[in-house]
C-alpha cells in the first residue's frame, strides 16, 4: 500500500513535472510534434540512462495501427487518467531504486550530511540524470523547481536521499521524458527545422530504440547534427553499432505487424503441436531472418521475398516437420528447392498471424501482403455481408478457393476479393500453421494465381512476383520514413523520400543505404510551421 506521505510526494511531483514543462519559455526554438515513448522505448531508454538493474514496473497504455504502423499513433495518442497514474508509479519506483542504497554509489555525489537537504549536490545529480531524460539540457528553472520540491521533501523526512526521491520523480514523469518533444527553429520564410536535439532524439530512437546517448548529445551541443559533415560522423556511428539490430527489429516487429503474434491462437484439437513456444519461435525466426538479410548480410532487400535461408531452433524444425540435428538453440539452416517456401512470406509467422484457428485463410493473407507490402490497404467489408458460404467447410464446396468464387458473386464483395485474394490462394500449400500440405478435403489444391496482369503459380510465384515489383521496394522506403517520423505511410507522398529511395535503388535496395540517404537528406528534418507562437508551446533556445 502506499503512504499518505507517498501520495504527496507524488502528487507534488506532478506539480512540478508541470511546473518543468511549462519552465519552457524562449523566443526562438518551439514544439512542434510529441511523440510518445512506446514501453520498449521506455525501458531502453530507462536501461541506458541507469542501467539495466533498474526495474520497471507498471503497465503501460496499448498503441494503436494507424497506416499500417504503430509507430505513427505515438504523434496522435495522449496519456489517459489511468495511464497518468501508471507513469506516476512507475516514475516513483525507478527513483526509489535509484536513490536507494545499493544505487547510491553511481550517483555524481553524495551530501555533506545524508539527513539534511543539500542544494547543490541535488542540482548536480538532477542536471545530469535530467539531461539524458529530457534529451537536452535543463533550464534553471527546471532544475530550480526539482531542488525546490526535493529541498522541501527531504527537510519534512529528515532525509536527502528521500528528498531526491522525490525530485528524480519528477523528472521521470515529466511530459519532457514521456513524450519525445521535437521542437524546431526557424530557418527562413515560413520555412522550420527540427533543433539539433531533436535531431539527435530522432536518429538514436530510429537506429538504437532508445534515448540518445552521450557522444550524440554532445554532438548536439556543439551544432555539428547541423552540418553534412558532422550528422554523417554521427550517422555512420550509430549504424556501425551492433545497437542498429535492436533499432531495426523494432522497427521490423512493427511493419511485419508480429505484435499481433501476442493475440493469435490455434485450435488445439487440429493442431495438437501448436504451442506459445513455438509462436514466440516463429517471431523470432522472422526477425533473424530479416535483421540478417538487411544488415549482417547487406543483402538486397527484394530477397526478402525468395530467401530460403532462415534460423530454426527445435520448436519450428518440428512445426515444419524436419530434423533438427543441431546442438545450438538457433542455427542457421536453408529450405531445399522443393519445399515450396519463399521468403519470410512463407514462415510459420506470417502463415499462422494471417489464418483462422483451424483453418487457413486466402483474403486475410492477401490483405495483409497487400497492406504490408505493397502499401495497398484493403478496404474494410460491409457490415451486412454473409459468409456464411466461405465458412461452410462440410458443403459441396470442398476448396477455399471454390467457396471464395462462390462467395465473391457480387460487385461489392468481388472488387476487395479480387484484390487480394489471388495472393492468398497462391499461399494455400500451406496450413494455419504453417505446414505444407497439397490436398484441401482430398481435392488437389489449385495454386494458380493472377494479379495486377500477372500470372504465377503457388508461394515461390508469389514471392519472385513480389521481388520484381518496384511497389514492394516502394513501400518499404515509404514506411521506414513513416515510422521515423512517427508519420501515417498512407499521408507521405512518394517526393518526400524521393532522393532516399534513389539511393536505396542505385546501392541495390540496400536497407543500409537507405536508412543513410534518408537520414542525410537535406530534407530530412524538416518540420511545419508551429500553429501558435504562445508561450507554452517554447522550448529553450539551443
Amino acid at each position: 500500500m502506499v503512504s499518505f506521505l507517498s501520495l504527496t510526494g507524488l502528487a507534488s511531483g506532478a506539480m512540478a513535472a508541470a511546473a518543468i514543462t511549462s519552465a519552457h519559455a524562449a523566443t526562438s526554438s518551439q514544439v512542434v510534434s510529441m511523440r510518445r515513448l512506446t514501453q520498449q522505448e521506455y525501458r531502453n531508454s530507462i536501461a541506458d540512462i541507469f542501467g539495466k538493474e533498474i526495474e520497471v514496473r507498471g503497465a503501460f497504455e496499448p498503441t494503436i495501427r494507424i497506416g499500417g504502423l504503430q509507430a505513427a499513433s505515438t504523434s496522435v495518442l495522449s496519456v489517459t487518467p489511468v495511464g497518468f497514474e501508471s507513469f506516476t508509479n512507475m516514475a516513483d519506483s525507478i527513483a526509489i531504486q535509484v536513490t536507494g542504497e545499493k544505487y547510491r554509489a553511481k550517483l555524481p555525489c553524495a551530501p555533506n550530511a545524508s539527513r539534511e537537504p543539500d542544494d547543490g549536490c541535488t542540482a548536480q545529480i538532477l542536471s545530469h540524470y535530467g539531461r539524458m531524460l529530457f534529451r537536452r539540457p535543463l533550464t534553471q528553472e527546471e532544475i530550480a523547481s526539482a531542488v525546490n520540491l526535493s529541498r522541501g521533501l527531504a527537510k519534512s523526512q529528515n532525509d536527502f536521499y528521500a528528498g531526491l526521491r522525490y525530485g528524480m520523480a519528477s523528472l521521470l514523469q515529466a511530459p519532457n521524458f514521456i513524450f519525445r518533444m521535437e521542437a524546431a527553429v526557424p530557418v527562413g520564410d515560413k520555412q522550420w527545422t527540427l533543433d539539433p536535439y531533436s535531431r539527435a532524439t530522432r536518429l538514436s530512437y530510429l537506429m538504437w530504440d532508445s534515448t540518445p546517448d552521450e557522444e550524440l548529445v554532445q554532438a548536439a551541443e556543439k551544432g555539428e547534427l547541423n552540418t553534412a559533415a558532422g550528422l554523417e560522423k554521427q550517422v555512420d556511428r550509430l549504424m556501425a553499432s551492433p545497437r542498429l539490430d535492436i533499432g531495426m527489429r523494432t522497427f521490423f516487429n512493427d511493419m511485419l505487424e508480429l505484435d499481433t503474434f501476442d493475440t493469435v491462437s490455434k485450435d488445439s484439437i487440429l493442431y495438437p503441436k501448436w504451442s506459445s513456444g513455438i509462436a514466440a519461435s516463429a517471431k523470432e525466426e522472422t526477425l533473424r531472418t530479416t535483421i540478417d538479410l538487411a544488415l549482417h548480410e547487406n543483402g538486397d532487400m527484394r530477397d526478402l521475398m525468395t530467401t530460403r535461408k532462415t534460423f530454426l531452433n527445435r520448436s519450428l524444425a518440428a512445426d515444419y516437420q524436419i530434423p533438427f540435428p543441431f546442438k545450438g538453440e538457433w542455427m542457421p539452416y536453408e529450405f531445399p528447392a522443393d519445399s515450396g517456401r519463399s521468403g519470410v512470406l512463407t514462415q510459420a509467422s506470417m502463415l499462422a498471424m494471417f489464418s483462422h484457428p483451424g483453418r487457413s485463410s486466402p483474403t486475410k493473407r492477401g490483405v495483409a501482403v497487400m497492406d504490408i507490402f505493397l502499401c495497398e490497404p484493403t478496404p474494410n467489408p460491409p457490415n451486412n455481408v454473409d459468409f456464411s458460404i466461405v465458412n461452410d467447410t462440410s458443403g459441396r464446396l470442398k476448396t477455399v478457393r471454390e467457396r471464395l468464387m462462390a462467395h465473391a458473386t457480387t460487385s461489392t464483395c468481388a472488387s476487395c476479393h479480387n484484390h487480394s485474394d489471388p495472393i492468398g490462394l497462391s499461399l494455400e500449400g500451406f496450413d494455419t500453421i504453417g505446414q505444407r500440405r497439397i490436398t484441401e478435403n482430398g481435392q488437389l489444391i489449385d495454386l494458380s494465381a493472377s494479379l495486377q496482369g500477372k500470372k504465377f503459380v503457388d508461394a515461390q510465384g508469389l514471392g519472385q512476383f513480389l521481388h520484381d515489383n518496384p511497389k514492394y521496394t516502394a513501400c518499404l522506403a515509404r514506411k521506414v520514413y513513416a515510422y521515423s517520423r512517427g508519420e501515417n505511410s498512407e499521408d507521405v507522398p512518394a517526393s518526400a523520400f524521393k532522393a532516399a529511395y534513389n539511393s536505396f535503388a542505385d546501392s541495390g535496395f540496400r536497407m543500409r543505404s537507405l536508412l543513410k540517404s534518408m537520414v542525410e537528406d537535406k530534407d530530412y528534418f524538416s518540420a511545419p510551421a508551429p500553429e501558435t507562437a504562445s508561450p507554452a508551446s517554447k522550448v529553450p533556445a539551443q
